[in-house]
């Protein structure tokens, strides 16, 4: 690939515009407040673009047009089934706890509901998960960058070896990262993730609109997507319920209702109404993008697949011979969707029959690279940057509110004054990022990013949104009951996922470290059983435990449990002016939106 000068212009002016955003507000920054929670002073539009943009970072970005290449337009389905309602109840029921409670964290309302080990086992839980998630993301990221050969160019021009290609890679996007939020705080990666959901949008549209054009329109996809062998297969389609089951009932509500990486910016918000509001406006651009994350993946994996060619023609006398030589991944792939490449050799890996394993998370990239023109690749190039990017401020921030609020200040510094907490927020920020690149670099040599990223969710999102929906919704719940709950679920989990293995996957990572007694079609099913037994866990531990032990008088469950927080003024007005309203409505969109998408 060739990168022109105009190309790299528009990403050296995104770099250069996200760092001066993060400069202008700089002189907001002075207080812990406004570092951790933008001061509760931003509006609720804001707020919900932001929302949409911090949950699009790698997992969605590149794994919905994973979703797409696979599975084609059935993905969009587990993307509203999953997203909006999860959305929805958030904004109706969980919002009016988190924002009252006036935590500044979701493992400070586990405090609050609970008591303090709750808090501590959940705020350690979600610091390693930020971490995990944050590496992930930066080495994908390079991966990306790495297999697109952006940098090839520049390096070899240098003089620089290749190898180091990875470690530029995720050096660049992590320093403007962790720039623009100790300039600007939680504010200035709100305010950049506002942004980053524009170029986003900007930058893919011209991708679906002339990969459409490439296969004949709406019309030639469809015809083409019908012969698709790996969306249509009877093996697929039985993997087809358990990822809608699995991402629509418990990641989606998982992410949505207990993810403060996402939720740190709703509570952010100037009021009540405006943080309720928030995951809802948000449900609305989640809607729209759906398009735009699926439909390149369904491309990419219909247009022809690339081959090594020879055209022999005859010029002035003379037969000249001119080669187009394909890479080996390219051409034992399907489409535009490569092979998967073992990262310690370059060479195409195989599964146990000898078939070339496809790397679909490479689908919307290498499309983006087939029908971009010079200056809308560059712009191209850029949203996929930002969407990383966005996810990764979102990671490091709420590191850093977590590690600094409910470890550090909680159980080490209690009378530490506010200047010291905003400079130990910046430390933090600063030791999470160094924490993430590292892992970046650990996670180097693992073959499956997005597995990897699916496994760390399937561990510990469901377990924690047991905990969080009981201490939401049952006055009874105790403090013990939930301490031993997590402990209980995050345990069957890891002994699910080392007691199994998933098809044509070696024990280690993808499980069976223990022993395998059952194995699965593939990593979806396995963390969906690895999520149904940790929430089961869960939920008997957490009961049983807390019906054995004395219960919070109910006065003190005002504002944390549902059932208990008087109804407030605001809520009093005309039906078609409440939230409840604007989310039916939404979700009779979202069922719209489901409906009209072909079989």
């Amino acid at each position: 690939m060739n990168l022109t000068s105009t190309d790299c212009l528009i990403t050296l002016v995104y770099f250069a515009v996200v760092l001066g955003i993060g400069y202008v507000l700089i002189g907001r920054v002075k207080t812990s407040k406004e570092f951790f929670a933008a001061g509760r002073e931003l509006p609720a539009w804001v707020c919900g673009l932001a929302f949409a943009s911090a949950s699009l970072g790698a997992q969605e970005v590149m794994g919905l047009g994973a979703a797409g290449a696979r599975y084609g337009l059935a993905a969009a389905s587990w993307f509203s089934l999953g997203a909006v309602p999860a959305m929805l109840f958030a904004g109706l029921f969980m919002m009016p706890l988190y924002y009252g409670s006036k935590a500044r964290t979701t493992p400070e309302f586990l405090g609050l509901r609970f008591d303090e080990k709750t808090r501590t086992l959940n705020a350690g839980l979600f610091a390693v998960t930020a971490i995990f998630g944050t590496g992930i993301s930066l080495a994908l990221m390079a991966r990306i960058i790495q297999a697109l050969h952006i940098f090839d160019g520049l390096f070899r021009a240098m003089d620089w070896p290749l190898k180091g290609i990875f470690v530029f890679s995720v050096a660049v996007p992590a320093v403007v990262v962790l720039g623009y939020i100790l300039l600007g705080g939680l504010r200035g990666a709100v305010y950049n993730q506002v942004l980053q959901f524009v170029v986003l949008v900007a930058g893919l549209l011209p991708v679906v609109l002339m990969g459409l054009k490439q296969t004949g329109g709406w019309s030639g996809l469809m015809a083409t997507a019908a012969l698709h062998p790996t969306a249509n297969s009877s093996h697929s389609a039985a993997h087809l319920a358990a990822i809608g089951l699995l991402l629509g009932i418990v990641l989606g509500a998982g992410t949505w209702c207990t993810d403060f990486r996402i939720l740190q910016i709703a509570m952010a918000a100037k009021t009540m109404e405006a943080a309720r509001r928030t995951p809802m406006l948000a449900a609305v651009p989640r809607l729209l993008v759906a398009v735009l994350l699926i439909v390149p993946g369904l491309v990419a994996i219909s247009l022809p697949t690339p081959r090594t060619t020879t055209v022999i023609r005859e010029e002035n006398g003379a037969i000249v011979h001119e080669t187009t030589v394909a890479r080996p991944e390219a051409e034992l792939g399907q489409g535009l969707v490569p092979a998967r490449t073992d990262p310690a050799t370059g060479r195409p890996m195989t599964d146990p029959d000898g078939h070339p394993l496809l790397d679909y998370a490479m689908a919307t990239p290498n499309l983006l690279l087939r029908v971009l023109p010079s200056g809308l690749l560059g712009l191209g190039l850029t949203a996929l940057l930002a969407a990383l990017m966005s996810g990764i401020a979102a990671g490091v921030t709420a590191f850093s509110a977590v590690f600094t609020g409910d470890l550090y200040q909680a159980h080490m510094r209690q009378d530490a004054d506010d200047g010291h907490l905003l400079k130990a927020g910046r430390w933090t920020a600063v030791s999470g990022m160094a924490l993430s690149v590292a892992t970046a670099y650990a996670a180097f040599r693992f073959n499956n990013l997005m597995g990897a990223l699916l496994l760390i969710f399937a561990l510990v999102n469901a377990p924690v949104l047991a905990t969080f929906l009981l201490g939401m919704f049952w006055k009874r719940a105790t403090g013990h009951g939930a301490f031993a709950g997590l402990i209980a679920g995050t345990g069957a989990a890891l002994l699910h996922h080392g007691l199994t293995l998933c098809d044509a996957a070696r024990a280690g990572l993808h499980g069976g470290w223990i022993g395998v007694l059952h194995t699965y079609p593939g990593k979806l099913a396995q963390a969906f059983w690895t999520v149904v037994f940790a929430l089961c866990a869960n939920l008997l531990v957490t009961v049983t435990v807390s019906v054995c032990t004395e219960a919070r008088p109910e006065t003190e469950l005002a504002g944390l449990v549902h059932w208990l927080t008087p109804r407030p003024e605001w809520a009093r007005v005309a039906w078609w002016k409440r939230p409840e309203t604007l989310a039916v409505g939404i979700l009779l969109a979202a069922l719209l939106v489901l409906v009209a998408i072909p079989a």
